[in-house]
């Protein structure tokens, strides 16, 4: 049963060692990420599964202790998921996850509770998530979700997939379903929209749209801007 979900970005950009000389501009979403996860704490889960999306096709499980690090983008730092110790796999967390496990070790404050990582391709369909969300919920005890994931990255010249009209009125829409915990909304988003305007948070949305039927969550919206060009988002649903 789905008790409660936190919705976060997935920039590299969040961790400050990565952002260097640009770190504060992310200040008050990195704020906003640790009101959310307390709202997990409070909901006192007893497993906690993080989602983010991937490019790859399908969906990956990473158990807990799968290291991830952000030497990709210059900086030699490592991180794990939750407190396990490191599988024999030879993988490492996907970006989106990454970041994922890096806020969780920031906070340090969720019960000591089994965690694991699933990253959902942008490709998947909005039925295969949906699908994959309920599977989720009717799992085993009371499970709290970490849901990673960016609005359009096309709000601004500037931004990586450069200017369109369009994505200002999609993240619009997305910040609103977000915080009012709208589950039909989220079910209706296009996937091709979505990929047109490199919205990477769609799959996983979808994904707790679907663990969350059924149960009577309400939402609320901590953080919404779009400081480099992409949507970024930050809710809690209790």
């Amino acid at each position: 049963m789905l008790v409660a979900a936190a919705v976060c970005p997935c920039p590299p950009l969040l961790v400050p060692e990565v952002a260097a000389g640009a770190a504060a501009e992310l200040d008050a979403a990195r704020a906003a990420c640790s009101d959310a996860l307390g709202v997990l704490a409070a909901a006192r889960p007893e497993r906690l599964v993080v989602l983010g999306p991937t490019p790859g096709a399908g969906t990956e499980s990473y158990p807990e202790g799968t290291p991830g690090s952000f030497r990709g983008f210059g900086v030699n730092l490592g991180v794990r998921l939750g407190r396990g110790d490191r599988p024999d796999s030879g993988r490492e967390l996907p970006v989106s996850l990454a970041v994922a496990a890096w806020l969780l070790e920031r906070w340090q404050g969720l019960p000591d509770v089994p965690v694991e990582g699933i990253g959902v391709s942008g490709t998947a369909g909005t039925e295969r998530c949906v699908r994959r969300g309920r599977d989720l919920a009717a799992g085993p005890g009371r499970v709290a979700l970490l849901v990673m994931g960016d609005g359009s990255a096309c709000r601004t010249l500037k931004a990586p997939g450069y200017f369109d009209e369009r994505a200002e009125p999609f993240d619009a829409e997305i910040a609103r379903s977000l915080g009012a915990a709208d589950l039909a909304a989220l079910t209706a988003l296009d996937a091709g929209l979505a990929r047109e305007l490199q919205a990477a948070g769609r799959a996983p949305w979808q994904v707790l749209a679907g663990a969350a039927e059924g149960t009577r969550l309400g939402g609320a919206l901590l953080y919404e801007d779009a400081p480099y060009g992409v949507g970024y988002f930050v809710a809690a649903w209790s």
